[in-house]
């Protein structure tokens, strides 16, 4: 007789120190105050008021102390300001972004991605081949090509080796691809008390890392869009916040454009992550704005550059983070101008369908 035995789950012990568990709950709280340590400190002694997170062995101010000595935080500039995060603290919170995000990631080459083409191209693969005119002599496996030269004329004391003989290695084209991330930095990403910004950046700083890390020679841009678009650094990334802005996707575009012009690789694209429709631009430098429904002069303008990116072969993946059925339309229209990628998603989730993504795009030569 079948049957199902049930027992008591004895969780695996957390092995890590009590400085790593900590230093964990730290960085995802500096994540969600976009940078601010002095407010994450303070959310600490809060959670250590309702969870003893802290002990006469193992104090708060220790544990600030252990901090300072590892290298995470710097200390307070000339103007007063509290303790910051260092370089290796920024690189630590992108870090653990990666693994949360992209936790089933598999290690892979030397950063750069497949085409479906070879011949003399950068990475050896287990196919060989006759000898072509061209080929590079690095391409030529002697082994096999002797081995061939001995079948072909014998064992005698002189080896004549020929052209016909030769074998070579077949080599993988790698492509190099330069990404713009554009990131919705508009009011309505904390609206109504949800924070969609803290796991947008998380994305963001997964994907730098997971770029710097495994595709080296790429390159990535990222550009926040409000009322206007500008460029941040990679660095910046756990300081964005949201701001009363309206949402200029047209200005985003353009600047991501701008930027991929400027450009050589062959392959180019754009990520967008975005929660709200585009309610504003700026023309002959005044603003326009309208945040009730969609304004079709504006929708217009975003179709527009969507086709104008489509002619350069730069495809658009869009993020969609809300559920409205009309900012949907709007995003499907979009997607079909440009001739992209959509995806419309809740934020849980939105790591993963992204990495999936980029991924195919990266072993696509556009």
């Amino acid at each position: 007789m079948l049957g199902i035995r049930f027992s008591e789950h004895t969780p695996e012990k957390d092995q890590r120190s009590r400085f790593e568990r900590l230093k964990d709950i730290f960085l995802e709280l500096v994540t969600h105050t976009s940078g601010d340590v002095d407010e994450a400190f303070d959310w600490m002694k809060q959670l250590d008021q309702e969870y003893s997170l802290f002990d006469d062995e193992y104090t708060f101010d220790d544990f600030v102390d252990e901090l300072k000595q590892r290298g995470y935080l710097r200390d307070p500039d000339r103007q007063g300001q509290g303790p910051g995060l260092s370089s290796k603290g920024e690189q630590e919170i992108r870090q653990r972004a990666l693994d949360q995000i992209f936790g089933n990631l598999k290690k892979g080459g030397s950063g750069q991605h497949r085409t479906r083409h070879i011949g003399g191209g950068d990475e050896a693969t287990e196919d060989r081949r006759p000898f072509r005119f061209g080929d590079k002599p690095e391409q030529i496996d002697f082994a096999e090509s002797f081995r061939n030269a001995q079948i072909n004329h014998g064992l005698d004391s002189n080896i004549w080796l020929t052209e016909n003989d030769l074998e070579v290695v077949e080599r993988e084209y790698r492509s190099m691809t330069s990404t713009v991330l554009m990131i919705d930095i508009s009011h309505s990403m904390i609206l109504y008390g949800e924070d969609r910004i803290t796991p947008a950046k998380k994305v963001a700083m997964a994907l730098s890392e997971l770029i710097m890390r495994k595709y080296p020679k790429d390159t990535l841009d990222i550009v926040v869009f409000g009322d206007d678009a500008w460029e941040v650094q990679i660095k910046d990334l756990p300081y964005l916040n949201v701001g009363p802005y309206h949402t200029n996707t047209v200005a985003g575009l353009e600047r991501a454009m701008d930027i991929l012009r400027r450009r050589k690789t062959a392959n180019k694209q754009i990520f967008m992550i975005t929660d709200g429709k585009p309610s504003c631009l700026i023309e002959n430098g005044e603003f326009y704005k309208n945040s009730w429904g969609l304004d079709p002069y504006i929708v217009g303008k975003c179709l527009n550059l969507a086709r104008q990116c489509r002619k350069l072969k730069i495809p658009i993946t869009t993020f969609m983070i809300a559920s409205d059925p009309y900012l949907q339309q709007f995003v499907e229209d979009f997607t079909e101008a440009n001739n992209g990628r959509a995806f419309f998603t809740g934020l849980q989730g939105l790591g993963d369908i992204m990495f999936s993504d980029f991924e195919k795009n990266r072993r696509r030569k556009l």
